[in-house]
């Protein structure tokens, strides 16, 4: 089912029709032991994914699938779509463990049709794999080097809170893909929020605690968030700009 914070920004669409045309464009993809892998390719020929960040400071993927999207339906086929395509497995903890980091991105384009002003955003939602102990997971082999990567990726997002929230002059995005990819959406021009999921069991009230104290060092990253606006006249630039160049 679409997330309600989606369902929510085809609503604010509807109110908006006539006033500001607005296109909305998912993709989705998945961290997996480090690499990138697009989830709505299907059995296209797979090219590589690199990490990309345009002139407004928006990281994007390069060569990854993007769909345009009218209604929460058509994102809920997509994203049926993808999830058969991510890596899970069954671990002492879980009967189906996420293998990875999972990403849905969605671009939004407005253009006010009456000043021809262009704005654009971006909502990333992250569903984050869980940090594992092998003691617990009982994970071995390709199962143990994938909770591996994830314990890796996620000290890396540890380390890159850790100085956002204490005013770092250099804050660690390039240490790792995944906080390459979030980078957009923990600092500058952000509004992060975080989710926890905690298990009810006594036996895992350390990793209980361990999520809700990283949980609460998010908490204390604060941005300032400016509006990504266009204008008519700065397009025609822009494009100008593009044929001369070339």
């Amino acid at each position: 089912v679409a997330p309600r914070a989606v369902i929510e920004l085809f609503e604010i669409k509807k109110r908006l029709q006539g006033k500001i045309e607005v296109k909305i464009r998912y993709s989705m993809l998945e961290l997996y032991r480090d690499h990138l892998e697009d989830l709505l390719l299907g059995n296209k020929t797979r090219t590589k994914l690199t990490i990309k960040k345009d002139p407004r400071g928006i990281v994007y993927v390069q060569n990854l699938t993007t769909e345009e999207v009218q209604c929460p339906d058509d994102v809920e086929k997509l994203m049926r779509r993808g999830h058969k395509q991510r890596h899970t497995a069954a671990t002492l903890m879980n009967s189906e463990s996420s293998r990875s980091h999972l990403l849905m991105v969605f671009n939004i384009d407005c253009v006010n049709l009456n000043t021809k002003i262009s704005t654009v955003g971006k909502l990333t939602l992250v569903d984050l794999a869980g940090s594992e102990r092998v003691g617990k997971s009982g994970t071995s082999g390709v199962s143990q080097a994938e909770g591996t990567a994830i314990n890796k990726s996620l000290t890396a997002l540890g380390d890159v809170i850790a100085a956002l929230t204490t005013g770092s002059k250099h804050i660690p995005y390039r240490n790792h893909p995944l906080t390459m990819l979030m980078s957009d959406s923990l600092g500058g021009n952000a509004k992060t929020l975080m989710f926890v999921n905690i298990s009810p069991l006594s036996t895992n009230v350390d990793e209980s605690l361990s999520s809700l104290q990283y949980a609460t060092r998010v908490k204390k990253v604060s941005n300032k968030s400016t509006k990504q606006i266009e204008t008519k006249e700065i397009r025609r630039l822009k494009k100008q700009l593009a044929k001369l160049n070339k």
